[in-house]
C-alpha cells in the first residue's frame, strides 16, 4: 500500500525555521518527482517546491531564497527546510509524489498534510 506521511509541522514565530519531512513507502520512490504543496485558510492549494527524479528543483516565487527542498532516495524521504517564516506561510503542507511521461500522468500520491502556523 502506498503511504506518504508528513511530519515536522508546528507553531513558530515570524522569522523562525521548521523542517518538514515526508516518509514514503509502497512505490518506486526514486522514479518519482516529489512536490510540496500548501493550502492556507480560505486559499487554493498551491505548489511550493518541486524536486524531480534527477534532482532538479523549482520553487514558488513567494518562497525562493527561504525554502529548500531535498530528497534522500536511500530512505524514501523528501524534506522541506523553511527559514525566515512569515505569517503568510501558515498553511497545511502536503507531500506529493508524481510520475509521468511527456504526455501522460502515470501516478499521483498524496499525504494527509501537516499544519504549519507562523504567528507571534
Amino acid at each position: 500500500q502506498v503511504q506518504l506521511v508528513e511530519s515536522g509541522g508546528g507553531l513558530v514565530q515570524p522569522g523562525g525555521s521548521l523542517r518538514l519531512s515526508c516518509t514514503t513507502s509502497g512505490f518506486a520512490f526514486s522514479r518519482y518527482d516529489m512536490r510540496w504543496y500548501r493550502q492556507g485558510p480560505g486559499k487554493e492549494r498551491e505548489l511550493v517546491a518541486w524536486i524531480t527524479s534527477v534532482n532538479s528543483t523549482s520553487y514558488a516565487d513567494s518562497v525562493k531564497g527561504r525554502f529548500t527542498i531535498s530528497r534522500d532516495n536511500a530512505k524514501n524521504m523528501v524534506f522541506l527546510q523553511m527559514s525566515s517564516l512569515k505569517p503568510e506561510d501558515t498553511a497545511v503542507y502536503y507531500c506529493n509524489a508524481r510520475r509521468e511521461n511527456p504526455l501522460v500522468v502515470l501516478a499521483v500520491y498524496w499525504g494527509q498534510g501537516t499544519q504549519v502556523t507562523v504567528s507571534s
